[in-house]
């Protein structure tokens, strides 16, 4: 929409609301870098250069005091809610590190209060440091087979999303969709054709002849690449490149070789973070620390920025908006004392002033909560007996996930020989074999089928989330029915959590109550529930995994190969059908 004071402000027949004097713009339109100062009206800017015509008595000036100013940073592919925060939240803290606009599905609060979620965490964000721009997802959930959820998403949602302002595009098109033709997503697609969105690619490991048919059903971006070769063969079939840079998926170091080794063209190439943790943010930072790492793997400071900002807004068709400190664009701007060691020391949204050294100037609040936010859990108390595994015999041989010490992206599987006690199977802490669940909290099904997982080092007790992406439904892993059933009801309990439990007692938990997926806490707050968590899990539970609650988390995503376990059971990621776990029974 036409902004007529905007308008009057660039042409210099107005004055600014407020002024930027003595920086040194980062034409990331141009790489150029030189002095000039931004005139901003109604949170935009109107004009750069010589803003001395928009500068009135009332106009408010700010001293860059000669730092450089950049565009804020654009995350081009992230799952707020897998940070467990709301997005107030999250806003508030990648904020603090320049982080002023992300794309992202909120799938998670999707599948858990549906499309009235999605819009209540969009209005959220209208009043957090961070815009959220909304990818709606081609498809939810994404698991296949399909497992079970609160709220699906498909066809009939999707006449009513992609009429929605805040949609630029549909989310996580994922390579299985399109290449076995599933017909919701392709519908969703062509519909998406016809309103002018894209989709945006979600294709690991895909080889040449996936990726030419792929690139012909119009996907134009992917943040799932696992190699240098796999991203080069994307972008010379015209799929654009997010470089993910995640906590539990690290990738740039290697596939940013695609732009120094390969010779790609920085300029369709961008950013992600996809799941990040409190800790990590506050650690390291956010999309700065992104930027700092590839100038370091030998990217030129202002490529790097153009990544983080004009580059990945390009590939959204949002580069009117945002991405660049030019006329008409959001005023979301950063000063950086250093461009080779970029770290924002003031952050504007919207030509305000929104953090400052690494701190929010305002404590962040978070909004009332509907019913249908704080009421997700639809389904009864739970017992030992769920959990039991009746056989008769010895021993079973059954199959196993195998987690990948410290890398969640990574399953592989095993088949061991377990002991049968009063006829049930038990686990085993010699083999590191624990029991595994995956429990319905719609109300849809009563599905709490129970599998075998080895690598979380546990000897006793049970562990549990409802933060579990792509269902978020009740994942726990345990060594007896006893302590797992315990665990599973106090999260019911707390209506969304994350739960540690010993010999029948609650030793650590977090409660995750909005969607029962994130929680209305500050990420300094979060940090310290997750250390206790891991802390019970390692200490009192004997778990040598890093992150238990992350590996724990990502167990039920089938897009992750070799094996997932849903609330329909063990599924084989490779042929995408459920398996029987027990093998034979001796």
């Amino acid at each position: 929409m036409l902004n007529r004071h905007l308008l009057s402000v660039g042409y210099g027949r107005e004055a600014a609301d407020t002024v930027i004097k003595n920086g040194q713009l980062v034409n990331v339109l141009t790489g150029e870098v030189y002095p000039a100062d931004i005139a901003i009206a109604d949170g935009r800017v109107a004009a750069v250069g010589d803003v001395s015509k928009q500068t009135g008595p009332d106009t408010e000036i700010i001293d860059a005091e000669g730092k450089f100013m950049t565009p804020g940073l654009i995350d081009g592919h992230l799952h707020i809610e897998c940070s467990k925060l709301s997005v107030t939240m999250f806003a508030d803290l990648v904020s603090r590190y320049g982080t002023t606009s992300a794309v992202s599905g909120l799938d998670q609060i999707l599948v858990a209060a549906g499309l009235d979620g999605v819009k209540e965490f969009l209005e959220e964000a209208e009043n957090a440091p961070m815009r959220v721009w909304w990818g709606a997802p081609v498809k939810a959930p994404y698991t296949i087979p399909e497992s079970n959820v609160g709220y699906r998403f498909a066809v009939e949602e999707h006449k009513v999303a992609q009429q929605m302002p805040e949609c630029v595009g549909l989310w996580e098109t994922v390579q299985e969709f399109v290449e076995y033709e599933d017909d919701e997503a392709l519908t969703a697609m062509e519909m998406g054709a016809k309103n002018g969105l894209q989709a945006f690619g979600c294709a690991p490991l895909a080889d040449a002849r996936r990726i030419a048919g792929y690139a012909a059903s119009g996907v134009a971006l992917c943040h799932e690449s696992y190699s240098p070769e796999e991203e080069l063969e994307k972008m010379r079939n015209g799929i654009d490149i997010l470089i993910r840079e995640s906590t539990a998926a690290p990738m740039l170091e290697e596939n940013i070789k695609v732009v120094t080794e390969m010779g790609a063209p920085t300029n369709r190439v961008g950013f992600c973070t996809d799941d990040v943790t409190s800790s990590d943010i506050l650690s390291r930072g956010h999309l700065d620390y992104v930027v700092r790492l590839a100038i370091s793997k030998g990217i030129t400071p202002v490529e790097a920025i153009q990544m983080a900002t004009v580059n990945t807004a390009r590939m959204f068709r949002l580069d009117h908006l945002i991405g660049s400190l030019a006329p008409g664009r959001f005023a979301d701007i950063l000063f950086v004392d250093s461009l080779e060691d970029f770290r924002p020391s003031v952050v504007l949204k919207g030509g305000k002033i929104v953090a400052k050294n690494g701190k929010s100037v305002k404590a962040p609040v978070a909004p009332e909560r509907s019913e249908k936010l704080k009421n997700t859990f639809k389904l009864t108390p739970v017992t030992a007996d769920d959990f039991r595994v009746a056989a008769e015999g010895a021993t079973a041989t059954v199959r196993t996930i195998v987690l990948s010490k410290g890398v969640a992206f990574k399953r592989g599987g095993n088949v061991v020989d377990l002991p049968i006690v009063d006829g049930v199977i038990q686990a085993d802490a010699a083999q590191d074999t624990a029991l595994l669940t995956v429990v319905e909290r719609y109300g849809k099904t009563n599905n709490k089928p129970v599998g075998f997982v080895q690598g979380f080092g546990i000897s006793k007790g049970a562990m549990a989330t409802s933060a579990s992406p792509d269902d978020n439904n009740i994942v726990c892993a345990g060594m007896n029915p006893e302590d797992m059933a315990v665990a599973v009801n106090e999260v019911i309990r707390l209506g969304g959590g994350q739960v540690v439990v010993e010999d029948g007692k609650v030793i650590a938990s977090l409660p995750l109550p909005v969607g029962g997926v994130v929680a209305d806490i500050t990420a300094e707050d979060m940090i310290a529930e997750e250390a206790k968590l891991d802390k019970a899990a390692h200490e009192q539970l004997g778990s040598d995994v890093k992150f238990p609650f992350i590996q724990l988390f990502f167990l039920s995503i089938t897009a992750i190969p070799d094996w997932a376990m849903t609330d329909l059971g063990l599924i084989d990621c490779i042929d995408f059908k459920v398996v029987d776990p027990i093998i034979s029974i001796q």
